[in-house]
């Protein structure tokens, strides 16, 4: 058994992770820069520490990291949320097997526009995009386009997504400080996927359809399915840039049964909460000659109060509360588990935590909730 080492305590996912690694016997430190993180009261953690913050204070993030690793004789270092870029910055500093790739790979996967380059280098299908840089690539794309989604290349959550807005709308609301993408809309059905990668091959893998979110873009009830197109996508992308680490793709299928992926989260997401119940998962992280740990039969989870909050009302003004109830009855929540009942019970500290930095920076609370860890390019 080994000492593990999680960044990013903050999320369900990692939560969810700390415990599958503690139910095996390895033992789990977590770092994190938010005081009172959901996973900080979980029994499953050894110890925590509070750390600089990633964005804010990379060097001193990196350097509070390095003594944790040497202090603890952590083994391995699994980063969780998009501190994973700032942590790759000083990847060959840290005195431990990291799971992830390098800041320059890492940038291929992240960036919206190197995205699509990398995926046509596979000959996989992405929506058709454009750079937009200046007015006149916006002006080009609405007129190639009758539809059109614009994001910028750095974002999450789809929180400053664009869909379908009217031209004047687009004139006024981009100010071209930063670059942003334009793609075609393409209507269908969107998935979402969740692996595990070792050296170019997945090693854990699970698909399951977006269909609640809070906002526009994270999902918030994970039910997983079979969805052997996904899986050819991905494993292709995986091997083709020979990835090591966990790798989340967003796609639409079109009603022509074609597949197109959106883009890529090169860390984990919630389709983890499929894997961690069986037993093989965390085997997943450290060696790749093992069949494809999938989802066992019947997963279905979600994140309660997030279904409460954002899900209830968003089904009720799109008719669809029966299959809200449906959903959250036959869903377990991913935050409450009865031997490890704090982190649910304590919630609301990060919850609490997310409104004032969000009021105080005039963001929403999701977007508060990775604002001293996200990655948007060397800024």
């Amino acid at each position: 058994m080994a000492n593990i080492l999680f960044t990013g305590g903050r999320a369900p996912v990692t939560l969810d992770l700390a415990r599958a690694f503690h139910r095996v016997g390895h033992t789990v430190f977590m770092a994190e820069s938010l005081r009172g993180h959901l996973s900080q009261p979980s029994n499953a953690i050894k110890e925590n520490f509070v750390v600089p913050a990633p964005r804010q204070e990379t060097e001193a993030f990196l350097s509070a990291l390095k003594k944790i690793i040497e202090e603890n004789q952590v083994e391995l270092l699994i980063p969780t949320c998009e501190e994973v870029f700032h942590i790759a910055k000083g990847l060959d500093d840290l005195p431990c097997r990291v799971f992830t790739e390098p800041l320059g790979k890492l940038d291929v996967f992240h960036n919206k526009w190197r995205f699509v380059v990398g995926a046509g280098e596979c000959e996989l299908r992405t929506p058709e995009s454009m750079l937009i840089t200046q007015q006149d690539d916006l002006l080009f794309a609405y007129a190639h386009w009758r539809s059109v989604v614009l994001k910028p290349v750095y974002s999450r959550f789809a929180a400053r997504t664009m869909m379908l807005p009217p031209l004047k709308t687009a004139l006024s609301s981009l100010t071209f400080d930063e670059p942003w993408i334009a793609q075609e809309f393409i209507p269908g059905r969107q998935f979402c996927s969740y692996s595990v990668c070792q050296n170019g091959r997945v090693t854990a893998h699970a698909v399951y359809p977006s269909m609640f979110t809070a906002g526009q873009g994270a999902t918030i009830s994970f039910q997983s399915v079979d969805h052997p197109g996904i899986f050819e996508w991905v494993r292709t992308f995986v091997k083709h840039f020979n990835v090591t680490g966990q790798m989340a793709f967003d796609f639409i299928q079109s009603p022509d049964g074609h597949l197109y992926a959106l883009e890529c989260n090169p860390r984990a997401t919630s389709g983890a909460h499929l894997l961690t119940s069986n037993p093989k998962f965390v085997d997943a992280f450290f060696t790749e000659e093992t069949e494809v740990v999938t989802p066992q039969a019947g997963e279905a989870h979600m994140l309660g109060t997030a279904m409460l909050i954002y899900g209830k009302l968003a089904a009720i003004r799109q008719g669809r509360f029966i299959e809200w109830v449906k959903t959250f009855l036959h869903s377990d929540d991913v935050i409450l588990d009865f031997r490890d009942l704090l982190p649910f019970l304590l919630q609301w500290r990060s919850i609490l935590s997310y409104m004032r930095l969000g009021r105080r920076e005039n963001i929403s609370a999701l977007e508060a909730s990775t604002f001293d860890i996200e990655w948007n390019g060397d800024e």
